[in-house]
This record gives structure tokens, C-alpha cells and sequence, in this order.
């Protein structure tokens, strides 16, 4: 069912789709089945929603990144693809050039940056923000309010709790923008991050890690390390039959 209310400039629908009132839907986006657009949804072109999505009021999807105070230039490709079985939730912004995968919740009032990668089976709860080329592995759970800096990679089954903060630039802004210089932390498979952590530029988190909450992570830390403190210490190590969820093969 398609309001008359509607704006709806696109023929590829599927079946069972209901776009209600105030929804704009623009040309070259392509709907799959058993889809739900809530009021004041706004869809950009050249955007791939597939099978049984539900996006609530207010989302953007397709926004151009740019902006008169950014340091660097986006780079980006006029498109966004959101898998099967996904929820979008109100005034979430989804920018151009982001992929999400099946059965993903994106919270209400996140945002996702241009170049942002996110696997299938993830929670981005609510007012999450990604920025600019992250790439995110399945099955993992980013809280509430958190902040993921530009270029950061997160493994498979990660766990990062409300409120933890990450930076990609060591000279904070005052050398300019250095694309060879900008790095996001790199959290490995299966770790798991404290509420209010604080993860320093290009440090690497190793498997099954753990951050204590209110940690300051200054330098890399091993696998199956538990870290404590400012700046972040370890105090001990999981063994391997203590530790949940995916197994190293």
C-alpha cells in the first residue's frame, strides 16, 4: 500500500511493500519485498533496500557527506545497499557509499558515514555514530551513544559497550588532514570493549581482549588480555575455555 500522501518516484517496488504518508521515495531506488516506510522517511536514488526492511519515521537515507569545515574531501559512490531482514530506526542517517548487511538493527538516531562497511547479524543501537570508512564484522554489538572514528575496523563478535569514545589522529587536528597518518583503533574478533572506554588512534585490541570500563587504551594490547586503567594496563588473561562465543579455529 502506497499513500497517496507519498512521494514516490521509483517503478522497482516488490511485493507486500507499504510506503505511508509523507515517505519520498526518489527515482533508481530499488524496494524488495515485505517492506515497511514510515512516515517522513526520505530515500535518496540509487539506494537497494531488500526483502522483509522496516524503516521508521525520520530516516535519511542517502545523504551526501560534505560540509565547509571538514579537512579532507569525501569520497564516495552515489549508492547504499541495506540487506534482508533489517530494521532502520527513527532519524537513523544512513550517508551514500554504506553497505549493510542481513539482519542488522540500526538504532534510532545513529548515523553511518560515507565508506562504512557493516556486516550481517549487528546492533548499532541508538545514537551511534560511524564515521567514514569503518568496517564492521558480523554478529557485532556497538551500544548506546557510542562514537566509532573514521577508518576503524572491528572484527567478528565484538561486543562495545554505552558511551566508549575512539580518535584516528594523534596530532588532533592540527597537522591537517594526512590520509596516511589518519588510523582508527582495530578491535579483532570476539573482543569486548567497557562502558566509557577511550581507544587512542591505530591501537590494535587482539582476540577475545577485554577493556575494563572507564579505560584509557594508549598501545596495542594482546589476545586474551584483560586491561584496566589509565593508561589501560593488563592485569591478567582469559584462558581459552573462559572465553565465550566463536572459538579460534
Amino acid at each position: 500500500m502506497i499513500s497517496k500522501k507519498a512521494s514516490v518516484e521509483t517503478g522497482a517496488i516488490g511485493k507486500n511493500v507499504s510506503v505511508m504518508e509523507y515517505a519520498v521515495i526518489r527515482k533508481d531506488v530499488v524496494l524488495g519485498d515485505n517492506i515497511v516506510i514510515h512516515p517522513h522517511v526520505v530515500i535518496e536514488s540509487n539506494v537497494t533496500i531488500g526483502d522483509n526492511v522496516e524503516i521508521f519515521p525520520g530516516a535519511y537515507i542517502g545523504k551526501i557527506p560534505g560540509g565547509p569545515s571538514l579537512l579532507r574531501k569525501p569520497v564516495f559512490k552515489k549508492m547504499v545497499k541495506i540487506g534482508n531482514n533489517c530494521h532502520v530506526g527513527p532519524n537513523a542517517v544512513i550517508y551514500y557509499d554504506v553497505e549493510i548487511g542481513d539482519n542488522t538493527l540500526i538504532g534510532d538516531g545513529a548515523s553511518v558515514r560515507e565508506q562504512s562497511r557493516i556486516g550481517a547479524g549487528c546492533l548499532i543501537s541508538r545514537c551511534v555514530t560511524i564515521n567514514y570508512a569503518a568496517v564492521i564484522g558480523e554478529g557485532t554489538d556497538i551500544m548506546d551513544n557510542t562514537h566509532i572514528t573514521g577508518k576503524s575496523q572491528i572484527g567478528k563478535h565484538v561486543f562495545v559497550a554505552p558511551s566508549v569514545t575512539s580518535g584516528n589522529d594523534n596530532s588532533v587536528g592540527k597537522s591537517g588532514y594526512n590520509e596516511d597518518r589518519i588510523q582508527g583503533p582495530i578491535i579483532e574478533d570476539n573482543a569486548s570493549i567497557g562502558i566509557g572506554a577511550v581507544l587512542l588512534p591505530g591501537i590494535v585490541i587482539g582476540r577475545n581482549a577485554l577493556v575494563a570500563a572507564g579505560s584509557v587504551v594508549t598501545k596495542n594490547v594482546p589476545e586474551n588480555a584483560v586491561v584496566v586503567g589509565i593508561p589501560a594496563r593488563v592485569v591478567r588473561y582469559i584462558q581459552d575455555d573462559q572465553i565465550p562465543g566463536p572459538k579460534k579455529a
